[in-house]
């Protein structure tokens, strides 16, 4: 259904939600929703309505009965994006120089949620490998070399959690589709701090990560190197080791990487 003035009632909603998200930004101490219908000009039945499905979503809290301010959730959304902005930016010439040693893609990823997700790949087509997974691409964690380093960092509990909800899906005969087996390769990737994609994800790819921390010890992001099966050389593991470790510390890492 579309409205006289041509926009429709799903695009309004978002236009409120941005109105009221903007009040409640602009102002350091809770708001009444009185302040804010007269802020926006929205009856407060609408503000309410609105203010509470976002309060849902954890966009906006409610201290105490009748007022808001914002929500942990967009911290939470805009700590992710600091993050992803930060390392690629650190990554971006130590992945160049990485590449040219190997002649294969190396790619930067992140986990979000249970996928991780490709934000930066530095190739050439003398690879000789075709590159399905473009930036912005994702893949399952347990797929991947770089998704198992993010559930090796994980407990126990919630790795069981992440098989409970994904089934372990495979996408190829060598995929991982087995608890008892994830769980040993991932004791594998805590020990050596290298994690491997076997032609798990796509046939005729294998892969290496190594771990990228922040300034707070945290697993921020996964540096990867991928190459047709017969072409992955062991030799290029102390290099990844190095460049990942050379990102981390541009992030301010100061541990034994």
């Amino acid at each position: 259904m579309t409205k006289k003035d041509g926009t429709t009632p799903t695009i309004q909603v978002l236009e409120r939600m941005f109105m009221l998200l903007d009040v409640l930004a602009a102002h350091q101490d809770p708001v009444s929703l009185k302040q804010i219908s007269e802020h926006t000009g929205l009856h407060p039945s609408t503000a309410h309505r609105i203010l509470n499905d976002l309060a849902v979503g954890r966009f906006v809290d409610r201290p105490e009965a009748g007022s808001y301010r914002l929500g942990m959730r967009l911290l939470e959304l805009g700590n992710l994006v600091k993050a992803r902005l930060d390392v690629r930016d650190a990554a971006l010439a130590p992945m160049r120089e990485l590449h040219k040693l190997t002649h294969q893609p190396v790619n930067l990823s992140v986990r979000q949620g249970d996928e991780i997700v490709y934000i930066e790949r530095t190739y050439s087509e003398r690879s000789g490998m075709q590159v399905v997974r473009a930036v912005g691409g994702r893949a399952p964690l347990h797929l991947t070399s770089v998704g198992k380093l993010f559930l090796a960092h994980d407990d126990p509990q919630r790795v069981r959690a992440y098989a409970t909800r994904t089934g372990l899906a495979g996408h190829t005969r060598n995929s991982i589709t087995d608890m008892p087996l994830l769980e040993r390769e991932l004791a594998r990737v805590r020990q050596t701090e290298i994690a491997r994609d076997n032609e798990e994800l796509e046939l005729g790819v294998r892969c290496m990560a190594a771990p990228i921390y922040d300034d707070q010890a945290r697993l921020v992001a996964g540096l990867s190197i991928s190459a047709p099966a017969d072409r992955l050389e062991e030799g290029w593991i102390d290099r990844l080791r190095e460049t990942a470790r050379q990102i981390s510390l541009s992030l301010g890492y100061r541990g034994n990487v």
